[in-house]
């Protein structure tokens, strides 16, 4: 039996335009507060590695709580919280840079708190999706999702380096703000409500609960494989996320706007993979292209680290594109898989718990790309990046050799608590 399109429910057009909006402010503001940082501030790699560590070293201290609590209520009121903060903690930036008192301490007190709403806003909206489209329509909706997300993932970079030039990193920053608040409105306005959660007469205690999420994942080879392979990608980014644009700023003498337009224009291969996952899904299989789209592309986006001055930028430009491909459609496929086979009342914890395992390696591995930035270099430093992304297809082709589609996967069975 056919579904209609997606796009003609009203409350999935809602969700689409407030993660699109917001998807759009945070790729501007992800040239701009590095920009901001390295051009204004002089902030060192090792400065740049705090910062882009302080960003997602939250989910490490609270995100296996956030899944915990999320499973108690209903998401869509945490959503709606997690953007209104994340706006007006942004909106401090430009607000300090106005009086001249924006200081490397304030990014990385603002970077920090934002990054607690964003552990609540991430592992909640994974676990909203389902109740917005239904669970036999994930992945369409997931696919679908990511492609008018990656539109803003294309146009913010560009736009970033340009607004940057034009007015000022500081100045730019505001505009995520605004598009978080627009994200907050576009999920009041959404009609589709939760089903009701069910209070048990003796609530278990928060710790089991969490016990009950990290064993389901830890238990399963399936889902303990993406949590490994996904950490060690992440690492891998985090790394090169502490010396990139001082390699595109210092070495590959690219001005502001340049450097945002090389982003812009490495990514667009993001809306060809999400617009493709599914026709993916079902040449390959919907469990095979986990790992497939990793080892196809991962050797390609080694490539950036041998770019030169001039048209050798193309290299990087090229490498972008190739590991931005890979990475969605490993994304979209790897999300999908686990809303479709994981039970609805673990699903927030669940979601939580590879959130954690996946992003605790990522402030580490920010403060270890601006510390090997200091002694070995930046470009040294992305070709280290890119060779421990190639290894990490590997993990996942050990636990799903022999299984092509989700249907294959032997049935998962929730552990005992």
């Amino acid at each position: 039996m056919s579904h209609p399109s997606l796009f003609a429910h009203r409350d999935f057009r809602l969700l689409l335009l407030g993660q699109t909006t917001s998807q759009l402010g945070t790729q501007v503001s992800s040239v701009a507060i590095p920009l901001l940082a390295v051009l204004t501030l002089h902030a060192s790699s090792l400065e740049v590695g705090i910062i882009n560590a302080s960003s997602t070293i939250a989910f490490a201290l609270i995100g296996l709580q956030a899944g915990a609590w999320l499973d108690r209520m209903h998401r869509r009121g945490i959503l709606i919280a997690s953007d209104l903060a994340r706006a007006i903690l942004l909106a401090t930036i430009p607000i300090a840079a106005w009086f001249g008192v924006l200081t490397i301490l304030q990014l990385v007190i603002v970077s920090l708190l934002v990054g607690v709403a964003r552990v609540f806003f991430d592992v909640g909206y994974q676990s909203y999706i389902p109740s917005v489209v239904g669970k036999d329509r994930v992945l369409a909706g997931n696919s679908s999702m990511e492609f008018v997300r990656a539109s803003g993932q294309v146009a913010g970079p560009g736009l970033g380096g340009v607004l940057v030039g034009l007015l000022g990193a500081a100045n730019v920053v505001l505009v995520q703000a605004v598009t978080f608040a627009l994200s907050a409105w576009t999920l009041v306005a959404i009609r589709t409500r939760e089903e009701a959660i069910p209070v048990p007469e003796r609530r278990p205690s928060m710790r089991s609960q969490i016990v009950e999420g990290l064993r389901f994942v830890v238990h399963n080879r399936i889902l303990r494989a993406t949590a490994i392979a996904s950490a060690a990608i992440n690492f891998s980014f985090a790394i090169a996320s502490a010396v990139n644009v001082i390699f595109m700023s210092r070495i590959l003498n690219l001005p502001a706007a340049g450097i945002g337009l090389v982003i812009a224009v490495g990514s667009v291969t993001v809306m060809a993979g999400a617009a493709l996952t599914p026709r993916f899904a079902r040449w390959v299989g919907s469990a095979r292209i986990v790992w497939v789209s990793l080892a196809v592309t991962a050797p390609l986006s080694v490539l950036g680290a041998f770019a030169q001055p001039g048209w050798g930028v193309l290299l990087l430009v090229a490498g972008i594109a190739a590991g931005e491909f890979g990475q969605i459609v490993y994304s979209i496929t790897n999300v999908s898989l686990r809303q479709q086979l994981c039970p609805d009342e673990l699903l927030g914890r669940v979601n939580a718990t590879m959130r954690v395992l996946i992003m605790f390696l990522f402030p580490l591995g920010a403060i270890v790309g601006g510390v090997l930035g200091e002694l070995i270099g930046a470009r040294e430093t992305v070709l280290l990046s890119g060779v421990l992304l190639v290894l990490c297809p590997v993990v996942l082709f050990l636990a799903l050799r022999g299984v092509r589609d989700v249907e294959d996967v032997p049935a998962w069975e929730r552990p005992a608590a």
